[in-house]
């Protein structure tokens, strides 16, 4: 879905209309949050995120796998498999799966790390522990109270903030902000900008780690862009934030075109992306998450062959300060599960 623009609007009479909407759904979430999860055995961190949509959940998850394996962790990712048809808990394969069997986000990161797909969590931690997971990194399901959280980092984007502040559907967020801050242990800002100031206080304020970072990109990938004009298109959760990204790198981005969220790409509107493109002499590009949707697709692989993935990492100004934070949550976890 298009995240509706009164969402980041300070007044609507829409948004109004919805509050009473907003006031039972934030009821019934938070009193799904506070109750208490399964202990998974091993340690788990869980990536999410205050609000639906994007916010760059998935660079963070990368990131931490790497800091794991520098900690001496054996990582395993549990996705929901978002826009998948598998309910798990699998594997995911990619050499088998496709983004419509796994999500394009569980795709994506099988490069990096091993990823059991579960729409059932606590089916997808015994999974992960058959795996030999020392350690369970959580893509998303911060609201979800099947399995106990060790630590829980929410992402924010620096532009967008929290949009208007209200609960779904009034607004963007899943639930009330004071319970989601009550069980927030440490906050990722990306970007440069203002937005999330308010909110980053209010975690300072609690004594939890305010932790600042930015996407970078892939120098193979400016290479590749250097000097070529593009036409750039994105279906995840702020299109204009991949926009931005690709300006502030000196990316001559002629042209662009903004999806929905997890859009599952069609073989006619690639063909027609490739079209327009080629008519004004301009190059394809796109991210990582969208090219594994449109690898998925029958019928793509000669348009897919013209698209360039534009690769991002994420990187903190105070990496010390991130594993500082994650080594010393995984000694807490193993010395309240075992004793010393």
């Amino acid at each position: 879905m298009r995240e509706p623009a009164f969402w980041h609007r300070p007044r609507s009479l829409k948004s109004h209309f919805f509050r009473p909407l907003g006031a039972l759904y934030g009821a019934i979430a938070e009193r799904r949050m506070l109750r208490k999860g399964m202990d998974a055995g091993i340690p788990v961190l869980c990536v999410g995120n205050y609000h639906v949509g994007g916010a760059g959940k998935t660079p963070t998850v990368l990131a931490l796998t790497h800091l794991l394996r520098d900690l001496g962790e054996t990582p395993v990712v549990l996705s929901r498999g978002y826009g998948g048809r598998l309910r798990g808990p699998v594997m995911v394969d990619a050499e088998r799966h496709t983004a419509d069997d796994v999500g394009d986000e569980p795709l994506m990161m099988v490069r990096n790390v091993p990823v059991a797909v579960a729409r059932d969590r606590v089916d997808g931690v015994a999974l992960a522990k058959s795996q030999g997971a020392t350690a369970i990194l959580m893509d998303d399901g911060f609201q979800n109270p099947a399995i106990a959280k060790d630590a829980s980092l929410i992402v924010i984007d620096s532009e967008r903030g929290l949009g208007n502040g209200k609960v779904f559907p009034a607004g963007p967020l899943r639930a009330p902000l004071r319970v989601q801050l009550s069980r927030t242990d440490a906050l990722i800002v990306i970007g440069d900008g203002h937005a999330a100031d308010g909110v980053a206080s209010e975690v300072a304020a609690r004594d939890r780690p305010v932790l600042r970072a930015r996407l970078k990109p892939d120098a193979e990938s400016l290479a590749r862009l250097s000097g070529k004009r593009v036409l750039a298109f994105a279906g995840i959760g702020d299109p204009e934030r991949f926009f931005r990204t690709l300006q502030a790198h000196e990316v001559e981005m002629v042209r662009s075109r903004a999806f929905a969220d997890h859009h599952p790409y069609s073989e006619r509107e690639i063909q027609d992306l490739s079209v327009d493109a080629r008519r004004e002499g301009l190059t394809l590009v796109t991210t990582e998450k969208d090219l594994a949707r449109i690898h998925g697709g029958d019928g793509m692989l000669p348009y897919v062959q013209g698209v360039e993935p534009f690769k991002v990492t994420l990187e903190f100004d105070e990496p010390a300060k991130l594993r500082d934070f994650v080594a010393d949550r995984l000694f807490k976890a193993r010395e309240k599960r075992f004793g010393r």
